[in-house]
């Protein structure tokens, strides 16, 4: 087994049970997020408010794995309390990205994106409420879902925002995460002929994007043109305002999830966490409103979108991944690795990172996101298996030493 000591992804080591294994997902190993309860096992969620907190059973995500077959390993490290794009404000000390361990895996799930690109489990459980799914499967080389939300349960998963939080696959193919979540999702089972037609935004998403990023989205697209796909420019309304009001729903549930922690133990959060807790004490019920009729303003726009095409395209990542001392604030570095991926969770969609390519200056991982209307999360698995199926970006690993596998980490006041 690869080194974790390197990546620092995993926080407890799960036993996993003699016997043979049977279902869909039989013998696989998951690394599960460590917000998500896995019975029997610390769920800290990276801060010391729960470093001693075990799960009394598993989350019912983590019930279905099991059932099908799959072998629960690992709990895994992420941003404390799944609140953070770099994932570096863990009480368990920050994960690294395994392409190069100067650099962040980003976040909140670093974790699980940094364990599955490393080859420390087949697959991994991540949150995605903002883009947390999303961004460390970009930054890592994987592929990543945020499903439709409300298709998978997130009953015994810590909360962020119920507006927005989602639980999503992580692996390194497109087939592994469309499997794992026929085993997690609630959606109907109907056939779905493949997609035709894929959008590209004309604004925003492209603009203020790294150059090496852009391009190689570009040459996905020309792959897909290739594979008999039309790709047509799409207007998405009001996606530069998006962001503000994610943020407004988002700091608003996060401030009433912690208030009690913010009034008596403030010095236990991490400071990364602490900042960003505080931005919603401040916002009041007539912005909260503001932004929900934003949101469905928003939500209107993005079903005439889906009326013209199917699946639309744009960048994971609007930037190279940073390094870990890269010094910019905690805030604005939120907004800007966000940049692309927070519109996505305003939308009642699922939204699909799939890796396209690597950074011609870094070498680091660059990702695309896949979005369809909802509860089309067929319409995603259909283009990205289809892209897959012709490159071999996923098939890349990472250089990382082997050693035995090294004990759970500790998470103290």
């Amino acid at each position: 087994m690869r080194v974790d000591a390197e990546i620092n992804s995993v926080i407890s080591w799960v036993p996993v049970p003699d016997g043979g294994a049977t279902g869909p997902l039989a013998g696989l190993t998951v690394g599960v997020k460590d917000n998500i309860e896995v019975g029997g096992v610390r769920s800290t969620c990276a801060s010391a408010f729960l470093a001693d907190h075990v799960a009394d059973r598993d989350a019912p995500v983590v019930r279905r794995l099991r059932e099908a077959g799959a072998l629960v390993v690992a709990t895994l490290n992420l941003a404390e309390f799944a609140v953070g794009v770099t994932s570096q404000n863990s009480a368990a000390g920050g994960p690294r990205n395994p392409w190069d361990r100067r650099r962040v895996p980003a976040g909140s799930s670093g974790g699980s994106g940094a364990a599955v690109a490393a080859g420390l489990v087949d697959l991994a459980l991540g949150t995605d409420s903002g883009g947390s799914v999303r961004l460390p499967a970009a930054a890592c080389g994987v592929v990543g879902l945020r499903p439709t939300p409300g298709l998978v349960d997130t009953t015994g998963v810590y909360p962020v925002s119920t507006g927005f939080d989602t639980v999503g696959p992580m692996a390194r193919t497109v087939e592994l995460v469309e499997r794992s979540f026929g085993v997690l999702g609630d959606l109907p089972r109907r056939p779905r002929p493949r997609p035709r037609v894929l959008g590209v935004p004309r604004h925003y998403v492209t603009d203020d994007v790294d150059p090496a990023i852009r391009d190689a989205v570009d040459v996905m697209l020309g792959v897909l043109r290739d594979l008999g796909f039309e790709v047509v420019a799409v207007d998405v309304p009001a996606a530069e305002s998006a962001q503000d009001h994610v943020y407004t729903l988002l700091y608003a549930d996060l401030a009433r999830v912690h208030r009690d922690r913010l009034s008596s133990q403030p010095e236990l959060f991490q400071p990364a966490t602490l900042e960003r807790v505080r931005l919603g004490l401040g916002i009041d019920e007539t912005a909260r409103r503001d932004a929900l009729e934003a949101r469905s303003q928003f939500r209107a726009g993005l079903r005439r979108v889906f009326e013209e095409v199917e699946v639309v395209v744009t960048p994971t990542l609007p930037v190279d991944v940073p390094l870990v001392d890269e010094s910019l604030p905690v805030l604005a570095q939120s907004a800007r690795l966000g940049q692309l991926s927070y519109p996505w969770s305003l939308h009642a969609g699922p939204t699909l990172s799939v890796p396209v390519g690597f950074h011609p200056d870094s070498g680091m991982p660059i990702g695309a996101q896949l979005t369809a209307a909802p509860a089309d999360e067929a319409a995603l698995f259909a283009v990205g298996r289809a892209y897959q199926d012709v490159t071999a970006w996923h098939d890349r690993r990472p250089g990382l030493s082997v050693a035995h596998r090294p004990a759970s980490r500790s998470i103290s006041s």
